[in-house]
Formats: C-alpha cells, sequence, structure tokens
C-alpha cells in the first residue's frame, strides 16, 4: 500500500490515492498506521476519492479512527496532492466532503509549478445550538458559561464549521492544562457528537494564539477549520476583525470572515513530508 505523509502548518496526515488503492478498514488502518511509535505517525489518515458530482472526494478520519466530517488542513493537502501529482491542471478545484462541497483555489509556484498554498472556501458558519449541535438552552451559545465536571467551568461559543467546535477566550493559553481539559470537554454530554475545542488567546482585532483539542486526535499543531470558527466566534463576541491571521504551533493561517457572501475563507501552506509503502494489515 502506497502512502504519502503531508501536513498544513503541522497538521499532518497519511494520504492515499483512492484512484489507484483500496482501503478496506480505514477505520483499524486510520488507528494503527496514526501510532507515532509503532506505525507512520500522524493525526490521521486521508482518502483521495472520485466523486459523482465534484473533481475529487475527501474521506478523513482521526487518529482514534473516527470519522470527521471535514478538515481545512486535509483540504489544502488534498489541493497540493492532486496538482503536483498531476490528477489536475485546474487551479480551482471542488472537493466533495462530508460537510458538503469546498472550492479550493490553488497557488502554484511560477518557477517551480509546484503548489505552495491554497484557498479552501469553507462555507458558511453555523451558529444555532440545534445545528452544531450542542445540547443548551440558547438559540445560540455566544460566550456562555458552561461547566464540565466540578471544577472546569468556562465562557464558551459553539460554532459549526461543518465539524462542532467549542472556543474558549483566555489571557493566557500556555498555561492551558489541554491534556486535561480537552478530553472532558471533547465528551461532555452537551456535545452529543464531541467537540473540537479551541482556547483563543487575543494579540490584536487582526491577530490571535490558538490552542487545540481536536476530537479524535488530542492536541494538534494546527486545525483548518478551528481556525475558522475561532476567528467566528472572535467577530460575534466584538474581539476581532473580519480577516485575523491565526497563530498556531505549527504556524500561521489567514482567515476571512467574508461580510458579503457570509462564507469564510481559509488560506494557508500545504507540504509533502514523505513517501512510502506499507503492509495493510
Amino acid at each position: 500500500m502506497k502512502f504519502t505523509k503531508m501536513h498544513g502548518t503541522g497538521n499532518d496526515y497519511i494520504y492515499v490515492n483512492g484512484f489507484k488503492e483500496q482501503i478496506d478498514n480505514p477505520e483499524e488502518t486510520a488507528r494503527k498506521w496514526s501510532d507515532r511509535h509503532t506505525g507512520i505517525g500522524s493525526d490521521g489518515l486521508v482518502l483521495i476519492l472520485p466523486s459523482e458530482t465534484c473533481d475529487f472526494r475527501m474521506r478523513m478520519f482521526n487518529a482514534d479512527g473516527s470519522e470527521s466530517e471535514m478538515c481545512g488542513n486535509a483540504s489544502r493537502c488534498i489541493g497540493k496532492y492532486v496538482y503536483d501529482k498531476g490528477l489536475t491542471r485546474k487551479t480551482t478545484v471542488t472537493l466533495e466532503t462530508k460537510a458538503g462541497v469546498k472550492t479550493l483555489k490553488l497557488f502554484p509556484d511560477k518557477t517551480t509549478g509546484k503548489v505552495e498554498s491554497v484557498t479552501v472556501d469553507m462555507g458558511e458558519p453555523k451558529l444555532q445550538a440545534g445545528l452544531i449541535p450542542v445540547l443548551t438552552e440558547y438559540d445560540e451559545l455566544i460566550n456562555r458559561p458552561l461547566q464540565f465536571g466540578k471544577n472546569l467551568k468556562y465562557n464558551v461559543t459553539a460554532v459549526s464549521m461543518g465539524n462542532p467546535h467549542a472556543v474558549i477566550f483566555t489571557d493566557k493559553i500556555h498555561l492551558i492544562d489541554l491534556e486535561a481539559t480537552g478530553p472532558i470537554i471533547e465528551n461532555s454530554a452537551v456535545f452529543p457528537q464531541r467537540v473540537n475545542t479551541e482556547f483563543i488567546e487575543i494579540s490584536s482585532p487582526d491577530r490571535i494564539k490558538m490552542r487545540v483539542w481536536e476530537r479524535g486526535s488530542g492536541e494538534t499543531l494546527a486545525c483548518g477549520t478551528g481556525a475558522c470558527a475561532s476567528v467566528v466566534a472572535g467577530v460575534v463576541n466584538g474581539k476581532t476583525a473580519r480577516k485575523v491571521t491565526v497563530e498556531l504551533k505549527g504556524g500561521e493561517l489567514q482567515i476571512e470572515w467574508n461580510a458579503l457572501d457570509n462564507h469564510v475563507y481559509l488560506t494557508g501552506p500545504a507540504s509533502f513530508v514523505f513517501e512510502g509503502e506499507t503492509i495493510q494489515q
């Protein structure tokens, strides 16, 4: 089984060309391959597949084997993969995901001809509680206090970018014990489909710092949908502008929540790490 390791701002996944390869049990394969000691090592597994309605289709599995609706960083890497590998010559590509159709705009380097960065139209964010979903008495959960266990309480803004996010603003994100708090919030009964959690520190209206606990993967170096959700939360709470640079452990992402079409646009790099072959067990 041939694979390609790629990352977007440090958010690393194993990519398999589903036009040539077939994985019979992607959930179990994701768990085995993602292990950083006994496997290839990654935040999950991404399958690049044919689509009846779009140029390509994505299936994305977290490190614990659970399937996710959408991943912004993985979408950018797919854009680079299909262009650099010659699967398309288009610089605007449509991608079918479990969260709907996403449009990728590819920016090849004029010298190398390889894609260096990608902008993903992430679509419209959802703030309605029932669509995220989050169990609350409010129509929208915007900066509302939630109790997680006996000793953990945060003001939370809930946003869906095709997958659920809990955004929490704090002054010192480096002091957050994410290994302890992340699993508690992720598995809270208030989020029936579990949740990705972003802790945000505001540097200025157009720059924020972010740490993320990804549902099914733990703390990762970056999360594209989380960066988008955090900017949406920043805007609705009056803390940020609509165009924001998001600083993550793995690098920076550019996010714009466009006021005209209500779509969120994610721009950032995509990189190959290595390629190889392994045995599908």
